[in-house]
């Protein structure tokens, strides 16, 4: 056995099913070794980006790690972006580097770089070079066990192709997982004394909590105790719905978050950081724990968050059922198409235990509401914030769940970062339907623009800004690479383009084309509105800030 198909069987070993590769010259043993493990499924993707990123989509729905098979330094720093975005969600990836030969590092070849160095920045917890085809296999254990723990994380293993292609290479047994620890009964206790001492409360949830369990828990304690139920701002992995707990996610305006969080007590958080703001503003403040409010860590992302709410929810006696969202679906829209009417004929047809990925940015404002209610689903985000994750997220998502509708909402700007995840979802024939919002627009750098005070803006700037010149064709795009797609401009052509992809199996595409989400008018008014927010009474600064983000 040499040291690649050492290394696929440890992989297969451990439950580890999935390979979504890019690979060059330094990994051709390892693409040969795939026949050699009928439990491996190899998915090609067209560039590293898309391969990282389904990766991420898959790990999310799946709950256990998939691998990427990257060709040297250059391939990883392709991949960055979306695995920052799983390093950010707390996502398990066991990322495979190819590297030149050991002996061939002396000369410097043209591809020759640092690769542990440009790891670190996605792998803080677990980078390694493998020295020798003997030790590949327990260096992979190594990399499975760091990805999988609590919290999961992005494990870099760096491949040169001599271990690869080397004999005497060894499989490696993985050891049971160890059990997560819950929040000790002094935490437990000292949080709910802080609840049950009065004033204003709330549970800010993360990552584990946000599934149904989890969410029942903490639900029942808000209900309970008159807590305000939070989530982060983009939740790695939600499950929402009829059926399920409503939870308030954190707004990505600062401004609005500090509406959001006024007036608290006690934020108590559970497996999510404390709330910060998106970018720094001038003359305003990154942290958005209002002051004199006091911050408690129930559960770190280290520790069991459901089992640490329900010894909460035990110890407050929250026992009795908490209410659930009822099902609730808007009318079909009509007329001409804008994106808040994408957003509500989605939620119209969203089909029953539905995988909704939201990189619509701006467009996709309304979404939240127009789904609430919606036969329940699972809602992946733009987690680390880093743009491209929408379309590979997909291709991950539905390898992970092959028996559920994948729908992915993506901005027009954000769906050109990883064009080519089209190729791989028909040449893997998924069930994945993309809604492109094509306005022509990063609209959300134009909101950007006014808000950092960067103004006055003249066509020079506002051209960085700006898709047109020329517009994209995304139907043609997609055809090109074997994606069935349609374009709509009418609401009820959207309706109907949606209705078939969901009906008919394999990629689909529908081109949504609307206006920019916020006109200039509106551009120039919020800036104003946002400054007005912290100002005004807490039910007019609610008011206000269901108008701008309802």
């Amino acid at each position: 056995m040499n040291g690649a198909q050492a290394l696929l069987k440890t992989l297969a070993d451990a439950g580890i099913e999935v390979c979504f590769t890019n690979p060059g010259t330094s990994e051709m043993h390892f693409v040969a070794a795939l026949d050699s493990e009928p439990r491996m499924r190899a998915v090609l993707a067209l560039f590293e980006g898309v391969a990282t990123g389904a990766a991420d989509g898959y790990a999310r729905m799946a709950g256990k790690p998939a691998a990427t098979l990257l060709h040297l330094g250059c391939g990883l720093g392709n991949g960055l972006a979306n695995l920052h975005n799983a390093r950010k969600g707390k996502v398990p990836v066991v990322n495979i580097v190819g590297d030149h030969a050991t002996s061939h590092v002396p000369f410097d070849a043209q591809l020759q770089s640092d690769i542990e160095t440009v790891a670190r920045n996605v792998s803080p917890g677990f980078v390694r070079t493998s020295n020798s085809t003997a030790a590949l296999g327990g260096d992979a254990a190594d990399a499975i066990i760091a990805a999988r723990g609590l919290p999961g994380q992005v494990a870099t293993l760096i491949l040169p192709a001599d271990v690869s292609w080397g004999e005497g290479g060894i499989p490696c047994p993985l050891p049971a997982r160890p059990a997560a620890q819950a929040a000790d009964d002094a935490t437990v206790d000292a949080i709910a004394q802080a609840i049950r001492g009065g004033g204003k409360s709330a549970l800010l949830l993360g990552g584990q909590t946000l599934r149904e369990d989890a969410l029942l828990a903490a639900a029942r304690i808000a209900a309970h105790s008159g807590v305000k139920l939070f989530c982060e701002v983009f939740p790695t992995r939600l499950q929402r719905g009829a059926g399920l707990p409503a939870v308030e996610r954190i707004a990505y305006l600062a401004e609005l978050a500090g509406v959001q969080l006024a007036g608290l007590d006690h934020l108590i958080l559970i497996d999510a950081k404390s709330p910060v703001s998106f970018f720094a503003y001038p003359g305003k403040q990154s942290d958005l724990v209002p002051a004199g409010c006091q911050v408690h860590t129930l559960a770190s992302p280290a520790q069991d968050a459901r089992a640490s709410l329900e010894a909460l929810a035990a110890n407050l006696g929250a026992l009795r059922a908490a209410p659930l969202q009822a099902p609730m679906r808007p009318t079909r829209p009509r007329g001409r198409l804008t994106a808040p009417k994408v957003c509500k004929a989605v939620g119209a047809l969203l089909p029953e235990h539905a995988i909704v990925i939201d990189e619509a940015i701006t467009s996709g404002l309304m979404l939240g509401v127009m789904t609430q209610g919606s036969p329940r689903h699972d809602l992946l985000t733009l987690t680390g914030g880093a743009i491209g994750q929408g379309l590979p997220n997909a291709i991950g998502a539905a390898i992970a769940c092959p028996g559920r509708p994948v729908i992915a909402l993506v901005g027009d700007g954000s769906a050109m970062y990883t064009i080519q995840s089209l190729w791989t979802l028909a040449r893997e024939q998924l069930d994945v339907t993309v809604i492109v919002f094509n306005n022509a627009s990063y609209s959300v750098l134009n909101v950007e623009l006014d808000r950092v005070g960067a103004e006055p803006a003249g066509p020079k700037a506002r051209a960085q800004l700006d898709l047109h010149r020329p517009v994209l064709d995304f139907c043609r795009l997609a055809q090109g690479m074997g994606v069935h797609a349609a374009r709509a401009e009418t609401a009820e052509d959207f309706c109907k383009s949606l209705e078939y992809a969901l009906a008919q199996p394999g990629p689909h595409l529908i081109e949504a084309v609307v206006p920019e989400s916020l006109s200039g008018a509106k551009r120039r008014i919020l800036p104003w509105m946002l400054r007005a927010l912290p100002r005004l009474p807490p039910a007019a600064g609610l008011a206000l800030k269901r108008k701008i983000a309802p």
